[in-house]
C-alpha cells in the first residue's frame, strides 16, 4: 500500500503524556493523526519500528490504524510544545472513532467470545514473532472497537526487542506477553481446552501463510522509509542532542537507521530457526497460562 504524505493544517491540539509524547495533528486529508516524531537517534529507531510494526500488522490482517507520514509545520507547534525538525516527517496513526483503550479497569467490557479470544491469540502470536516487549499485562496497547467487536492493535515502537538493532532477536518470556494478563484470562475463562487448542491449530496455518505474505514487504519498507530517518551519523559523532550545527544548518536531524541494518533485522524475522522457536514459545506460554 502507498503511504500518504500529509501536512498539518492547524495548531497541534493535544500532546499525550506517554513515553514518546505523541501529538494529535489535524492533517491535509482532514483527518486527525496521532503523530510520533524524531527527537533523537533512539527515537529514529522507534519510528522505524512503528513503520515496520504497522505494515506487518496490516499484512497479518490485524485491525490496526491507518498510517501516514506527516510533516508538521513550524507554525503549528503551539508554545507549550517543543520545536522539532520540519524536514524529518513524523509517523501518524489515524485517530479512530468508537474505540476505547483496553486497560486493567476496562478489559471486562470486552465481549467474552470465542471469536474475541482468537483475535487476542493472533495478536499474541504476532507479538512473539515480531518480539514486541511492550504489550503485556500492564500495558495492553490495544483498543476495543465496541460497534464492530474488534480488538485494535496499536503502538509498535518497542517491537524487535524494544528497537534493538545491534543484537539478534530474542524470545519473549511468559510474563512479557498479553497471554499473561487479566484480559486473556477474561476471554479464556469458561472456554474448553479443546477449543483453545483448536484456535491454536488454526493459527499455525495462518502463521505460515503470513510469513509468505510479509516476505515481500522487506523491500517496500526500506523504500518507504523517509531519507531523513536513514541519515547515517558515525557513532563517534552521536550524542543525545537532536541536532548538531552542520545538520541544523541543513535542517536535518541526526539519526542512525541505515537501511542495511534495518534489512538485516527484517530478514531475521523470516529466518526458519526464528519462526520455529516463535511457534514453540507461543505454545509453551499458551499452555502455561491455560492450566
Amino acid at each position: 500500500m502507498a503511504i500518504p504524505v500529509l501536512e498539518s493544517v492547524k495548531a497541534i491540539e493535544q500532546q499525550y503524556r506517554t513515553g514518546e509524547e505523541p501529538v494529535l495533528v489535524m492533517c491535509s486529508d482532514m483527518n486527525a493523526y496521532i503523530c510520533k516524531y524524531m527527537r533523537s537517534s533512539a527515537a529514529a529507531y522507534k519510528l522505524a519500528c512503528e513503520l515496520i510494526g504497522s505494515l506487518m500488522a496490516m499484512a497479518w490482517q490485524l485491525e490496526t490504524p491507518d498510517i501516514a507520514f506527516v510533516r508538521i509545520k513550524s507554525a503549528h507547534w503551539a508554545g507549550r510544545f517543543a520545536q522539532h525538525s520540519l524536514s524529518a516527517p513524523s509517523l501518524g496513526s489515524k485517530q479512530m472513532e468508537g474505540v476505547v483503550d483496553v486497560t486493567p479497569s476496562t478489559y471486562g467490557d470486552v465481549a467474552s467470545t470465542t471469536a474475541m479470544l482468537r483475535q487476542l491469540m493472533k495478536i499474541a502470536l504476532f507479538d512473539f514473532w515480531i518480539a514486541n516487549e511492550d504489550r503485556n499485562a500492564n500495558n495492553a496497547n490495544l483498543m476495543y472497537d465496541v460497534g464492530r467487536s474488534q480488538l485494535v492493535s496499536i503502538d509498535y515502537g518497542c517491537i524487535l526487542n524494544t528497537a534493538t538493532f545491534e543484537y539478534p532477536l530474542s524470545q519473549l518470556t511468559t510474563t512479557d506477553t498479553i497471554l499473561w494478563s487479566d484480559l486473556f484470562r477474561h476471554l479464556a475463562q469458561g472456554q474448553e481446552k479443546t477449543t483453545i487448542q483448536a484456535i491454536a491449530d488454526s493459527l499455525k496455518e495462518v502463521f505460515s501463510e503470513n510469513l509468505q505474505r510479509v516476505g515481500v514487504l522487506v523491500n517496500q519498507i526500506l523504500d518507504d522509509m523517509p531519507e531523513e530517518w536513514n541519515l547515517f551519523v558515525k557513532p563517534e559523532e552521536q550524542n543525545e542532542a537532536c541536532f548538531d550545527s552542520a545538520l541544523a544548518r541543513k535542517g536535518r536531524m541526526k539519526s542512525n537507521v541505515p537501511q542495511n541494518v534495518v534489512k538485516e533485522k527484517l530478514l531475521q524475522l523470516l529466518d526458519e530457526h526464528w519462526t520455529a522457536e516463535v511457534w514453540d514459545n507461543f505454545m509453551e506460554c499458551l499452555n502455561d497460562n491455560t492450566r
